[in-house]
């Protein structure tokens, strides 16, 4: 039997902290939640698989009482799906919304639509299609008096065509106050450059461009494997939050994560880590990306296709909003057990292999006890992985209760103080912040993390 170090001697200890999948310089979030043991019958939900069937880079949008979907190119042009519901079931019309293509286009290459209201109840569809000259994507714009179609092409030239920078693709809408803003990237990998996200005015009806273009984001980052894109604006509190793609979509390393700043025009600060990515969402999701979010009542959904066999297909999934951050139910999110709060244990810093470089250590009171918070989009069955050292001896304990639950015990099996693993609880969280607290049990475990999905 390993014998617990003596208290003169450091120890690991995790406590909860890093935000919500944190912005590099972010502040550190207290910690905390609901929980039960792995006697709960609770369990995390997974994103819902929606559309089965080749549907991706889908645009979202709720137009009335009916939420309206549309795609990337396959048998048609432009792919649309209707539904009452955001979680469906969603019905997919062999109707092509957008018939023919500006005069400017070749067929075949109709990408990541973008379907929006103008002021005047009419619609508006950016598209990205292969130009005839140049011979690259670039973006056209089209008109509709209906969400379904069919569209119009708007004028016998792109709305952008930057043919030195390789094109341009993945057009979406934002709208701020009374200012009408069009977003899209560059299409540069395809020439061997790091890709660009530009936010550039619009008249209100989406087919005039205002003054110069504004550089938002851009490709800089090992992870994105030389791609950038999807870029899509969501105003949320005093945050404006860019989300994108990054890695190669036609494998695992793609991945959704977001950019925020407080000005529209930047400086926008990337994610300290991935909003979605097939590990963060435990295998659920194969290349999980080309994400849209649509606000709903009491939770938002998000949007994004992954891979299910030769194509891409439709997810949905709960989002919320943690200090005006988002938050994917489902996708694991990291807390720091050193950002929570503690009693009676202390930081221990400098620990070699440790998350973040610390652990909460010496939880070995009475009174010891480190709170972690939590943040959940919707009420329901989570998933808790808590990263911990347990030097002391096989089946080492910490009680873990949520709010004024009937404690549960954690048992940790025995790894030696440096090795940290993980071991994983199933719980009840109610919707937005939780408290999840961990006291003492027997014997002697130290805190890295906890991850919530």
């Amino acid at each position: 039997m390993m014998f617990r170090r003596a208290l003169t001697l450091p120890r690991r200890h995790t406590a909860a902290a890093i935000a919500i999948t944190a912005m590099i310089g972010a502040a550190v979030l207290a910690c905390g939640g609901d929980a039960g043991a792995e006697e709960t019958t609770a369990a995390a939900v997974a994103p819902q698989l929606v559309i089965q069937g080749d549907f991706p880079d889908p645009d979202v949008n709720k137009f009335g009482d009916t939420y309206y979907a549309y795609a990337t190119n396959g048998s048609v042009n432009l792919p649309v799906a209707t539904s009452a519901n955001p979680g469906g079931p969603w019905t997919v019309s062999g109707t092509d919304a957008l018939p023919k293509l500006g005069a400017w286009a070749q067929p075949g290459r109709t990408w990541a639509p973008d379907v929006s209201r103008r002021p005047d109840g009419s619609y508006l569809l950016y598209y990205a299609a292969h130009g005839i000259d140049p011979d690259r994507q670039c973006i056209g714009a089209a008109t509709a008096t209906q969400p379904t179609g069919p569209f119009e092409p708007a004028g016998d030239a792109p709305i952008v065509c930057p043919a030195a920078d390789g094109g341009a693709i993945d057009p979406s809408t934002f709208v701020d106050g009374d200012k009408h803003y069009l977003i899209y990237k560059t299409d540069a990998n395809a020439i061997g450059q790091p890709p660009v996200v530009y936010l550039q005015q619009t008249s209100a009806d989406g087919l005039s461009l205002i003054g110069d273009r504004v550089e938002i984001l851009r490709n800089d980052s090992d992870a994105e494997r030389g791609i950038l894109e999807a870029p899509v604006m969501v105003k949320h509190g005093g945050n404006y939050v860019l989300f994108y793609a990054g890695g190669e979509y036609w494998n695992d390393s793609y991945f959704t994560s977001y950019a925020t700043a407080t000005s529209l025009s930047g400086p926008f600060q990337k994610a300290y880590r991935p909003l979605l990515t097939g590990a963060s969402l435990d295998g659920a999701v194969n290349g999980p990306g080309g994400a849209d979010v649509v606000p709903g009542d009491g939770v938002d959904s998000i949007f994004f296709h992954g891979h299910v066999g030769d194509v891409r297909s439709m997810y949905r999934a709960d989002l919320g909003w943690a200090n005006d951050l988002p938050v994917v139910r489902g996708s694991r999110v990291r807390y720091e057990a050193e950002g929570g709060t503690l009693n009676h244990c202390q930081v221990r810093e400098n620990a070699a292999g440790a998350s973040q470089g610390k652990v909460v250590a010496y939880i070995d009171y009475e009174d010891s006890y480190v709170d972690i918070k939590p943040y959940a989009p919707s009420a329901g069955g989570y998933s808790v992985a808590v990263g911990f050292a347990n030097g002391s001896q096989e089946g080492a304990t910490h009680h873990l209760s949520v709010k004024n639950a009937t404690p549960v015990d954690v048992t940790y099996p025995l790894t030696g103080w440096d090795n940290w693993q993980q071991v994983n609880v199933d719980v009840d969280l109610a919707a937005g912040w939780n408290t999840l607290r961990f006291t003492h049990g027997t014997a002697y475990a130290e805190l890295d993390y906890i991850e919530v999905r």
